[in-house]
């Protein structure tokens, strides 16, 4: 599963018209064309924070994707308008969802049972069309947590701490208060903790991948 919107209209001609070495045309086969070419994939570190754990009954605050091996962060904030207005976390999700068709494969903590789900849920509720099965590719660290280490927790923090990655901070009650009423000092204190756990997620991850089989699934 490959994201094509990320391959120009040249790049594209050719997938539809050049074959792989199994003899099938690379618009079919597009990791082929990947490893072929020597293109490599556009791989983002993704986490959610949001006022509460049900999206039927919650909202998206902050979302941020750091971009593997790079200082290149996309984030989204809602505001005190959003919320008087109603819209909530509507126009963070649209800037989400163009933000994931930039990149190839997205890793996320938990996030196979709680970001992407919520996501989805919240930009189905929205009426937005939220990426398709296929569109991108979801690598989630918790399981190769879960699989290959042993710890009393599988939580990121445990993970981290066990492996000397530092950078994780923890939000007062007081601040998710403030921020789910729109408070831009307290959403700020929000946005830079979801900075954080892109930013250690990436370090866990390139402790880990290796030991791991390279298997994805589906957004």
């Amino acid at each position: 599963m490959v994201n094509l919107s990320g391959f120009s209209k040249t790049e594209l001609i050719k997938m539809a018209s050049q074959t792989c070495r199994h003899h099938h045309k690379y618009i079919s086969h597009p990791n082929c064309y990947l490893t072929e070419k020597g293109k490599e994939k556009r791989i983002g570190y993704l986490d959610i924070e949001s006022g509460g754990l049900q999206a039927n009954f919650d909202y998206m605050l902050t979302w941020c994707i750091k971009t593997r091996d790079k200082n290149e962060y996309k984030t989204g904030c809602i505001s005190a308008l959003d919320i008087q207005n109603y819209k909530f976390d509507k126009r963070i999700l649209k800037e989400l969802i163009v933000a994931l068709k930039e990149y190839d494969v997205i890793l996320t903590y938990y996030g196979t049972k709680f970001d992407v789900p919520f996501i989805r849920t919240r930009a189905m509720m929205h009426k937005l069309d939220f990426l398709e099965f296929g569109a991108l590719q979801h690598k989630d660290c918790y399981y190769m947590v879960k699989m290959k280490m042993r710890l009393h927790r599988n939580s990121l923090d445990s993970a981290c701490a066990a492996l000397g990655i530092k950078g994780k901070n923890h939000i007062k009650g007081n601040f998710w208060m403030k921020a789910k009423l729109g408070d831009p000092v307290a959403l700020a204190y929000v946005l830079d903790h979801n900075k954080k756990d892109c930013q250690i997620l990436e370090q866990l991850h390139k402790r880990l991948e290796n030991y791991v089989k390279d298997s994805t699934k589906s957004i």
